[in-house]
C-alpha cells in the first residue's frame, strides 16, 4: 500500500518514522546491551558473601517453589518469568531502582559451576551494576500460612485451654499416630486440653490420598507450606509456632514434641498447674555446652556461616519442650530473621530464645530418652522418648495401673 501512494511527501514522511522506529529500537537494545556489558567487565568476584563477576560471561539459573508465574517490577521495569525450574530475568532498571528476589542461584561462570545452597538477593541498583548477595535466614525459605488448620481444635482461641500439644509427625507415620490417638492422645477430649498433629507436604500421591482420608476420620491434622524432611524440621517447628499465634493463641501453653514420644498428660498438667503465672519461659531437658559438629560428612554438620562461635547457648532438646503462651509470638517473629540452622531445638529453644531473652529452665521430668518401661518411671515421668508403635500401648497400661506404689 505504501508504494501505491501518490504524494511522495507522504511517502518520504513515512519511510521517515519507519527509519527512526528501527534506529530507537537497535539504540535502546544496543545500550540494554552495553550496560550488563559493563556491568560484568567493571565487577569483582569478593569472598564477603556477596557475589560480583570479573570480565565473565554469567548465566543465572533460578530455581523457585512455583512454577509457570511471571511478573513485572513496577519500579525497575523488569520482566520476570518462570518456566520449568528455570527463571529468566530482562531488565532497563532505572537509576536507584531496587530489585529483590530471593531464591536459590547456580551461576556459571568461565565455565565453572558455582552454587549457592542458600537464597540469594539479587539486588539492582541502577541500569549498569547488580550485585548478588545471600539471605541466609529462616524467612528467606519459609512459606508462611497452612494448607489445612483445623481451627476446631482450639475453639475461641484456646481461650479456656490450659495446653495445646502439638506433635510433629511425617507423613508415613500413619501407625505412629493412630497409636497416640488409642492412647494418651486421648485427653485431647478435654475441654482445656487440645492435641494435633503438624505435617508438611509430600509428592507421593498414594500416601497424599491415605492422609486425607485420615484428616477426614479425626480432623487432627495441621499441614504447612513445606517439604516435609529431616532438614525441614525447623520450618516445622517455626510452623507449628506460627499455626499456634494463629489460631491457638489464648490456650496457656505450648507443648512441642514429637509422635516417638509418650506423654505423661495428668504429670504434665498439674505441672503447668504449679507454674502458670510464670512468663517468658521454656521448660524441657536443658543441653549445656553443646559444640556444633564441623565435619561436613555428618547428618549434624553445622558450618561457620551458620553459626560461628565454639558453643551453642543452652537449649531445651527437641523430643518435648514447654512454651508460655507469651513467648510463642515473639520466638516465631525472632526465628524468622535468624540465620537458618536444621537443628530445630538448637535453633528455636537454644540461639533464637538466647537472642530475645527467654528463660530456659531445666525440667527433670523431661527425660527425653529410652529408660526402662516400668509403672514408676512412666508415672512420675512427664515425656519419654523413642517409644515404638506397640510400646504407647504398654505404657499407656502403665500409666493407668493403679496397683504400683511409687
Amino acid at each position: 500500500m505504501f508504494f501505491y501512494l501518490r504524494n511522495r511527501s507522504v511517502r518520504i514522511i513515512i519511510l521517515g518514522f519507519v527509519i527512526l522506529s528501527i534506529y530507537m529500537y537497535y539504540r535502546t537494545t544496543v545500550d540494554s546491551y552495553n550496560n550488563f556489558i559493563e556491568f560484568v567487565n567493571t565487577s569483582n568476584f569478593s569472598s564477603n558473601r556477596e557475589l560480583q563477576f570479573d570480565n565473565v560471561t554469567v548465566e543465572l539459573s533460578f530455581m523457585l517453589l512455583q512454577k509457570n508465574t511471571s511478573f513485572e517490577h513496577p519500579v525497575t521495569k523488569s520482566s520476570i518469568s518462570h518456566n520449568a525450574n528455570n527463571l529468566s530475568i530482562s531488565t532497563s532498571a532505572s537509576p536507584q531502582s531496587i530489585l529483590l528476589i530471593n531464591n536459590s542461584i547456580s551461576l556459571q561462570v568461565n565455565n565453572s559451576n558455582i552454587t549457592s545452597a542458600l537464597p540469594l538477593k539479587l539486588l539492582v541498583t541502577n541500569s549498569s551494576f547488580a550485585t548478588l548477595i545471600h539471605d541466609d535466614t529462616a524467612r528467606a525459605i519459609y512459606q508462611g500460612g497452612h494448607d489445612v488448620t483445623v481451627p476446631e481444635k482450639c475453639p475461641m482461641n484456646g481461650k479456656n485451654m490450659n495446653l495445646v500439644i502439638v506433635v510433629t509427625s511425617a507423613p508415613s507415620h500413619i501407625e505412629a499416630r493412630t497409636a497416640i490417638r488409642q492412647t494418651w492422645g486421648h485427653f485431647g477430649q478435654r475441654t482445656d486440653v487440645s492435641i494435633v498433629f503438624i505435617l508438611g507436604t509430600t509428592n507421593d500421591h498414594k500416601l497424599e490420598k491415605l492422609l486425607q482420608y485420615e484428616q477426614k476420620l479425626y480432623a487432627d491434622i495441621i499441614r504447612g507450606r513445606f517439604i516435609d524432611s529431616y532438614n525441614n524440621l525447623t520450618l516445622k517447628t517455626i510452623s507449628s509456632l506460627e499455626w499456634k499465634d494463629t489460631f491457638c493463641s489464648d490456650a496457656k501453653f505450648l507443648l512441642k514434641t514429637d509422635d516417638d514420644m509418650f506423654i505423661n498428660v495428668p504429670r504434665l498438667l498439674s505441672f503447668i498447674k504449679a507454674h502458670d503465672t510464670e512468663t517468658n519461659v521454656i521448660y524441657g531437658r536443658l543441653a549445656k555446652n553443646w559444640k556444633p559438629i564441623r565435619n561436613k560428612k555428618s547428618k549434624y554438620y553445622i558450618s561457620l556461616e551458620q553459626f560461628k562461635q565454639k558453643v551453642f547457648p543452652d537449649f531445651t532438646t527437641g523430643p518435648a519442650y514447654l512454651l508460655s503462651k507469651d513467648v510463642v509470638h515473639k520466638l516465631y517473629e525472632a526465628a524468622l530473621d535468624q540465620t537458618y540452622l536444621k537443628l530445630e531445638d538448637v535453633f528455636t529453644t537454644g540461639i533464637v530464645a538466647h537472642k530475645i531473652g527467654i528463660k530456659r529452665i531445666h525440667v527433670s521430668e523431661f527425660l527425653n530418652k529410652k529408660i526402662s518401661y516400668n509403672p514408676c518411671n512412666v508415672q512420675r515421668g512427664i515425656s519419654l522418648h523413642m517409644v515404638k508403635y506397640g510400646e504407647q500401648f504398654d505404657l499407656w497400661k502403665k500409666l493407668l495401673d493403679g496397683k504400683s506404689k511409687c
